[in-house]
This record gives structure tokens, C-alpha cells and sequence, in this order.
């Protein structure tokens, strides 16, 4: 007689766990994406730098976003 796996029954998970976990990830992927945003709009904004500020500059004025 050859060893075989004992078959097993499949189950379905409760659909409400994945809903939670997924609506965290979201949450938490949106909040990072957040403050990575800030830091980025406040290092250029407050940067002594001016090739950074003239980069922001530019790059509003080609997306045709006022700025002044």
C-alpha cells in the first residue's frame, strides 16, 4: 500500500477577517503615502537649496499649475 495524504475538506474562511485586514493595509499604504507626501512638499517648500525650489518651480509651471 503506497502513503497517501489523508484528504482533507476545504472550509471557507470568514469573508469579514479579510475585509478588516484588507481595509487596515489600505489604511495604513494611504497614511504612509501621506506623510511621505508632506515631508516631500515640506523639505522643497522650506529648502534653502534653490536648485530643489527651482525644480518644484519648474515642474508646476509645465503641469500648468499656478503657483504664483
Amino acid at each position: 500500500m503506497s502513503k497517501g495524504f489523508p484528504m482533507s475538506t476545504p472550509s471557507i474562511a470568514s469573508s469579514s477577517v479579510g475585509v478588516a485586514t484588507a481595509s487596515a493595509t489600505r489604511l495604513l499604504q494611504s497614511a504612509i503615502a501621506a506623510c511621505l507626501g508632506l515631508m516631500i512638499v515640506g523639505f522643497v517648500g522650506f529648502s534653502h537649496i534653490e536648485i530643489v525650489h527651482n525644480a518644484a518651480h519648474d515642474t508646476r509651471h509645465a503641469n500648468a499649475f499656478p503657483c504664483h
